[in-house]
């Protein structure tokens, strides 16, 4: 039944989710469409190929040019990521002085050899990594072009994510290889040199026909369109195999709204297929006959079970299928398809798998530029594969966070902390780039779980999800939503978590009491966020006291919680201490607890507990560390 007191809120409410679903579809997005022919040669592992590209600018700028990622010329002596590697006082371990030690036959590189539009010559600059493109005509609004270009490169040897020869003996880990266009959205172009960090793209759609010698099989991102040529486990039961002619095959892929293709090829493959319920069919491509292809077959029932649980907490999977394909150095995700090493028992198999699955909801559909947000990329990412982990091994997913805000905690106390707002190729330490973008970033949906309560988290994923895939969305959106379902005002919590590199640290710092008792609390560190403090009695039962933070206007539900819960008056954020009156005697009461589930990122929970015991009068005071910022 709907009141006539409740009704103006219902309609507000139902303007402004009009009005978000306006922006959403007002934020435009460009288009492409890739056709691209490519002949790889695997005794010189070098490539030739062709690029058929249709672009639509629906931006309301003119373009009068534009610009191509070539990744494979990182891999040189020299280049930008081998002196960023060398130079940083903690580089990647995967990366370090290896691309130095390369020599030419080990080099990648990538060079356009001819490029038109819609038939014409255009004039272009190779800048390592980044090709300029100076327009033979401006690109319109709503205008489409098209730029044909052919293209040549050298696989180097495996170093990061591509290349060849990798160390469990993957032949070919063909990801960032082929000429890229870069994106341009309202911010403008984003020609980012490739330094071995994060990726950003244009969705389209990509037909992609690969050929090779005939002894390899392929998984790639997309769809195989000649499975029944090709056999080798993709053809379906009964079709009919062609036999091949001559010494190569050609393999046709397409993916339709994707913004990369991915693609790996070895003789020693095997390839397993299962079909989620409701959901996508995986393919499972592995070496066959190694000591860890048990692992891959206990693989199998996980990974379906994920991309169920995915679905359901994140929204729904929109792809008819999805790749796990051993390569690469480790794990690293593309659309529709992830690389992964794969000599790991089943739980380190497992969770990379998860992991990289998890991230075509995040760097897949909604499409974050990650150079710009890999705090919600690889954040959200591992926020996604703590939850599902959890629920695989039916874990309590309450605490399934704890490593990441660990992890967060010893990069706010390290003193290399830099703001979530620093472009991912800028940072000072690959510690503080790594601790940003997966810890702090996952631990920041932690405490968006914390402040608006576990309901209004999840239907904010969900719409979030529903609202922005495939529109590139930002940080703004995520609270735009979250403010919407909680009825909160965040503003606050995002400009500190996001913005600043300021900290959480509340203490109880004095316990008096007689027949009723009195417990200060005092705001250390200056973020305000709001606190749940668990009152244990002394009989075993427990009170939780919310006190709300003035600044969110609204208060979180009791949730979850089975015993006494008590609203507090909010916080004035200003006050550095806060005043909490229980009624009953302080002889009653065993403990006093600052947040008990341990999801608030408190730098330094020692401070948290007050423990009383027996006793009819008790005094407790500590002196609070005010050397923090």
């Amino acid at each position: 039944m709907i009141t006539t007191t409740k009704l103006p809120v219902m309609l507000l409410c139902a303007t402004a989710l009009q009005a978000l679903q306006a922006g959403a579809q007002q934020r435009w997005q460009q288009e492409v469409q890739y056709t691209i022919d490519v002949s790889l040669d695997h005794e010189s592992h070098q490539f030739r190929g062709t690029q058929v590209l249709e672009y639509t600018n629906h931006s309301p700028d003119v373009l009068t040019e534009v610009y191509y990622h070539l990744y494979f010329n990182a891999f040189q002596p020299g280049s930008a990521m081998d002196v960023r590697s060398q130079t940083l006082v903690d580089p990647d371990p995967r990366v370090g002085s290896r691309i130095a030690a390369l020599t030419p036959g080990e080099y990648g590189h990538q060079h356009v050899r001819s490029l038109t539009q819609d038939g014409q010559p255009v004039v272009f600059v190779e800048q390592e990594t980044i090709l300029k493109v100076t327009l033979a005509k401006p690109i319109k609004p709503g205008a489409r072009t098209t730029l044909e270009l052919s293209f040549e490169g050298q696989v180097p040897l495996q170093v990061r994510r591509s290349g060849r020869d990798s160390a469990e003996g993957i032949d070919y880990s063909m990801s960032q290889w082929y000429p890229k266009l870069c994106e341009y959205d309202c911010d403008g172009w984003h020609p980012n040199p490739y330094v071995g960090r994060e990726f950003y793209g244009v969705w389209g759609d990509f037909e992609v026909n690969i050929t090779m010698d005939k002894s390899y099989v392929i998984g790639a991102t997309g769809i195989l369109q000649n499975a029944d040529e090709i056999g080798k486990g993709y053809e379906t039961p009964g079709t009919r195999i062609k036999p091949p002619q001559g010494n190569t095959l050609t393999w046709k892929f397409r993916a339709a709204q994707v913004h990369d293709f991915v693609w790996a090829a070895d003789p020693d493959y095997t390839h397993d297929k299962v079909q989620v319920p409701g959901g996508p069919e995986l393919h499972f491509i592995y070496q066959a006959n190694q000591d860890y292809s048990q692992a891959w077959k206990d693989l199998q029932p996980k990974a379906v079970a994920a991309f169920q649980f995915l679905s359901e907490q994140f929204g729904r999977y929109p792809y008819p299928v999805y790749a796990i394909i051993q390569g690469g150095d480790g794990g690293m995700e593309y659309p529709m398809a992830t690389l992964v090493t794969g000599n790991r028992k089943l739980p380190s198999l497992a969770g990379v798998t998860v992991h990289e699955a998890a991230h075509s909801w995040f760097q897949g559909v909604l499409g974050f530029n990650e150079s710009h947000y890999a705090w919600m990329d690889e954040g959200f990412t591992s926020f996604a594969t703590a939850e599902t982990m959890s629920h695989l091994q039916v874990g309590d997913p309450r605490r399934s966070h704890d490593r990441a805000i660990g992890g967060y905690i010893e990069l706010a106390l390290s003193g290399n902390e830099e703001p979530l707002t620093t472009h991912a190729d800028h940072f000072e330490t690959n510690f503080a780039y790594g601790e940003a973008a997966y810890s702090k970033g996952e631990t920041f949906l932690v405490q968006l779980r914390y402040i608006i309560g576990q309901d209004a988290f999840r239907r904010t994923m969900l719409r979030f999800f529903d609202t922005w895939k495939f529109r590139h969305p930002n940080d703004h959106d995520l609270i735009h939503i979250a403010e919407m379902e909680s009825g909160m005002v965040l503003d606050w919590f995002h400009e500190y978590f996001v913005g600043t590199t300021k900290k959480i640290d509340y203490a109880i710092t004095k316990v008096t009491g007689g027949e009723s008792t009195e417990v200060v609390i005092e705001r250390i560190a200056p973020m305000p966020m709001p606190l749940e403090v668990m009152v244990t009695m002394s009989d075993g039962n427990q009170r939780l006291y919310y006190i709300p933070v003035d600044l969110q206007r609204n208060n979180k539900p009791q949730g979850n919680f089975n015993g006494k819960w008590i609203e507090q008056s909010p916080w004035t954020w200003v006050y550095p201490a806060h005043r909490l009156i229980i009624d009953r005697a302080v002889s009653e009461i065993a403990s006093i607890e600052i947040d008990p589930s341990g999801q608030l990122a408190d730098i330094d929970r020692s401070n948290n507990k007050v423990e009383i015991g027996d006793g009819v009068e008790f005094y407790f005071e500590r002196v609070p560390a005010r050397t923090r910022d």
